[in-house]
């Protein structure tokens, strides 16, 4: 792309043409202003999508496999090891790192953050994917999606967390939905969506808060069904809750940095001067954020350790991978951010995130994976479960990449019809306000 670009290329990135002073079309919108054959080359030329391809390959026909003759033909799921990868990875570790949207959300929209707003949207973007393909992680797992609704509207257990957890997470993507649909709204034109949208923004943050407090802590919840099969110092019933609820803080925040990083690597082209120019200050600004909530967590997780006086299993191996779990998923990125902030060291800083996420990650497969069930015997996921499960995250990996090539997330939609702007404000009596504090250009209609 960058390449094209240079060659004179015109990106979509406007209601019209600068050049022919005409509406883009849909295909163009969809091509991103290349003709197919340069779309296509492109692609082709990209050794990243032959990567995925090689994967698409192999584990599409895998996903048919398993939806066609059950799910023990690519699993070692049993009544002893229930959580394997689809549930241990794709639910247990993306929900934490999709709290991005309603942490974002609260800090620009409650708390009045504009700063913020240049990766405000990435965040929602973030937050959204990733919960949708945690959904996507369980319908693998559980089979028969056609039956999706059948427990959260026909036989209601109000009794059960799952229950819970399901309708949460069904109406926290609905919000997050609609979070994201402003970019969609200004891509395709619609001012009127927008303006909607953004009447409602405060209310929708609001939800979102509430919903994601609730269900971070109902996934950790989960887990006082099985009291005894996971390894006491990843399980305390009196804290297991606000265990996943505080370490979904930082997962959700280093996430944003690690994206942000990914996408400055890999397509700065897309990317307007406003998010490259403020994103350093945001991910310093991120990772101080991130750091308190380490520190909280560790705080909590060794006073569930001292409240179920755990301390003798710190001697046994278990304990020592817990200790390691803790001193580098959890300290290390203390100390790197404490010096990458008092330091200024942007780079430190997204280091330290990356191990985060890492640590995160590691925590959720030991709590529903490794440790579950330690008294018997150890459990090694299928080669096909493997492979599945890279693959759905390879479909996220590309959804991901598809809305960032085209919506207004990384760049700000330009030259907004002047005159529907004007009409939309005298038939609602709204003002356009000026750009935020840290030099945002985004028109907004309040």
């Amino acid at each position: 792309m960058k390449s094209l670009i240079k060659c004179g290329v015109k990106l979509v990135d406007s209601p019209t043409n600068k050049e022919s002073r005409h509406s883009w079309s849909l295909k163009q919108k969809l091509f991103f202003g290349l003709t197919p054959g340069q779309y296509f080359g492109q692609a082709l030329r990209n050794p990243f999508n032959w990567i995925l391809g090689i994967i698409f390959a192999i584990g599409l026909p895998l996903i048919a496999y398993r939806y066609l003759f059950g799910l023990g033909v690519v699993t070692h799921a049993s009544n002893d090891y229930p959580w394997g990868l689809f549930l241990g990875f794709g639910l247990f570790a993306m929900v934490p790192l999709s709290a991005s949207g309603f942490m974002l959300g609260t800090t620009v929209e409650i708390f009045g953050r504009h700063d913020f707003e240049p990766i405000e949207r990435l965040a929602l973007l973030n937050g959204l994917l990733g919960y949708f393909f945690a959904v996507v992680y369980l319908l693998v797992d559980l089979g028969q999606p056609w039956r999706l609704p059948y427990p959260m509207v026909v036989s209601f257990g109000p009794a059960a967390v799952l229950f819970l957890v399901a309708w949460h997470v069904a109406t926290y993507l609905s919000v997050q939905v609609a979070e994201v649909s402003v970019a969609f709204f200004e891509w395709i034109g619609w001012l009127g969506g927008n303006r909607f949208v953004r009447r409602i923004a405060i209310g929708l943050t609001i939800a979102g808060i509430i919903l994601s407090t609730l269900h971070q802590g109902a996934l950790g919840a989960l887990f006082n069904y099985a009291p005894g099969k996971v390894h006491p110092l990843w399980y305390s019933a009196s804290f297991q809750w606000i265990h996943f609820f505080c370490s979904s803080i930082p997962a959700g925040l280093c996430m944003v940095i690690a994206v942000s990083t990914i996408v400055k690597k890999t397509m700065s082209w897309r990317c307007d001067r406003n998010f490259l120019d403020n994103l350093d200050r945001c991910t310093l600004g991120l990772a101080k954020g991130a750091s308190l909530a380490l520190i909280t967590y560790l705080a909590i997780k060794l006073i569930g350790v001292a409240h179920d006086n755990e301390w003798g299993y710190l001697a046994t191996g278990w304990g020592a991978w817990f200790m390691a779990e803790i001193g580098f998923g959890v300290i290390l990125p203390i100390i790197l951010f404490a010096y990458a902030i008092h330091h200024r060291k942007v780079g430190l800083a997204r280091l330290g995130a990356f191990i985060t996420v890492f640590g995160i990650v590691l925590n959720r497969l030991n709590t529903a994976l490794i440790t579950f069930n330690w008294q018997l015997y150890q459990e090694i996921p299928h080669v096909f479960e493997v492979l599945i499960t890279i693959t759905v995250f390879a479909i996220y990996i590309v959804v991901y990449r598809f809305i960032l090539y085209r919506l207004p997330i990384l760049y700000v939609w330009k030259e907004q019809p002047q005159e529907a702007l004007a009409a939309e404000a005298v038939k609602t009596n709204t003002i356009t306000t000026a750009p935020s504090p840290a030099g945002a250009l985004y028109r907004r209609i309040d």
